[in-house]
């Protein structure tokens, strides 16, 4: 109730909720489809997604990276104009935003370093402490490509999306119509989540306000998303899978921008149920503590996993912990996990959520900006609201 009672009347909840979402998409779905096998005295990543192809579809519902940079691009574009009419120059705010985004990357950087020299100390193989480690600081490469977007924002605030999804669609053309070099797909780490963050700047414009720009987007992204991996030779998978050839993310390909369109048009069409369902202070109270915790979990999921993984092998080699996810069986035994993997980020949250409340309290600034960030959802009363709670 204080934190319902302790949030401004205009806020819009539902960008809240869609952070919030996205960041819990994209802890459930390393979770599923992500597997450290035991292999003798080392450990290597596995994906359910390579023996299981028919799993495909629980990509689609928790890679949800789009929905992050649509809520960024709108957050970035509504906090600069903010910051402008405040009279705050643009190397203030982007030297806040980045502080925010960045601070508790620290914590992670330290723990894995001191973690992989003690492993290596201790006599773990070097393709143990290289998996783990890849693994465990993945989620960075988010930031960086974020980071940039955000930096750039000045000059995204009018672009058309159709822009980089142009560059995109001519990038693929060249790297997979003309026999191009792989390394030009690296092109679309930048063009790729430029699209939806850029349609995150055409909401704050109010561009995208009608249900029509939600619907066409969605169907739009749908159908071609269908037809690239039906007629094109796409992966249905719209995240990695080790061994395959090509990965839809990594780097993005133009099936994962359109499937990120369809991703962002759902989100917009779903933002008035959202604002309703979250004037109940409940509901409203859980997507608050969430947000306000976002890097916290974001960084340190994957951590999670991998502490419940290295600990349990003690007991020897676990059903869908450290067995190859090769059948139905792995898929059943990892969601009993789930539980376990959940307390495991709950120990790293209640070690580690302070760095991310300190940088927040640092980079506080007066004004609408505070209503929407990356990385946490309240704004000073509320986030006070919650931590007294």
């Amino acid at each position: 109730m204080r934190i319902d009672a302790a949030t401004p009347p205009g806020r819009d909840r539902a960008v809240d909720a869609l952070r919030a979402c996205a960041i819990l998409g994209v802890v459930l779905g390393h979770w599923l489809v992500t597997a450290l096998v035991a292999d003798g005295t080392a450990l290597r990543a596995a994906s359910p997604l390579g023996h299981m192809p028919w799993l495909a579809p629980v990509s689609w519902v928790f890679q949800t990276l789009a929905v992050f940079f649509l809520v960024g691009g709108h957050v970035a574009t509504k906090g600069l104009a903010s910051a402008r009419a405040r009279g705050t120059s643009y190397g203030a705010w982007l030297r806040a935003r980045l502080a925010r985004l960045f601070g508790p990357v620290a914590a992670v950087l330290g723990v894995w370093t001191v973690a992989a020299a003690g492993l290596l100390l201790t006599g773990a193989s070097f393709v143990t402490v290289h998996t783990v480690v890849k693994l465990a600081l993945s989620p960075l490469w988010f930031l960086l490509v974020f980071a940039a977007l955000t930096a750039a924002t000045p000059l995204l605030t009018r672009l058309n999306p159709l822009w980089p999804l142009a560059v995109v669609l001519h990038v693929d053309l060249v790297r997979f119509g003309l026999g191009g070099p792989a390394w030009l797909g690296w092109v679309n780490l930048g063009a790729g989540w430029l699209v939806p963050y850029t349609l995150g700047a055409a909401w704050t414009r109010g561009e995208l306000e009608r249900p029509r720009a939600g619907w066409v987007l969605l169907a739009g992204g749908a159908v071609a998303t269908a037809l690239l991996v039906a007629c094109a030779g796409y992966p249905a998978s719209m995240v990695g899978v080790p061994g395959a050839a090509v990965s839809n993310l990594n780097p993005p390909t133009l099936a994962a921008v359109t499937f990120g369109v369809a991703q962002c048009g759902l989100a917009l069409l779903l933002r008035e149920r959202l604002r309703r369902a979250l004037r109940r202070p409940v509901p409203w109270a859980a997507v608050a503590l969430v947000n306000l915790s976002a890097m916290t979990l974001f960084l340190w999921h994957q951590t999670a996993m991998m502490a419940t993984t290295a600990t349990a092998l003690a007991a020897g080699r676990l059903p869908g912990l450290h067995t190859v996810p090769d059948g139905t069986a792995w898929v059943a035994a990892r969601l009993l996990w789930l539980p376990v993997f959940a307390l495991a980020l709950a120990v790293c949250w209640a070690a580690f959520h302070g760095f991310e409340q300190r940088r927040a309290r640092r980079a506080r600034t007066a004004g609408p900006s505070r209503v929407v960030r990356v990385g946490r959802a309240s704004d000073s009363a509320a986030g006070e609201a919650v931590r007294r709670a």
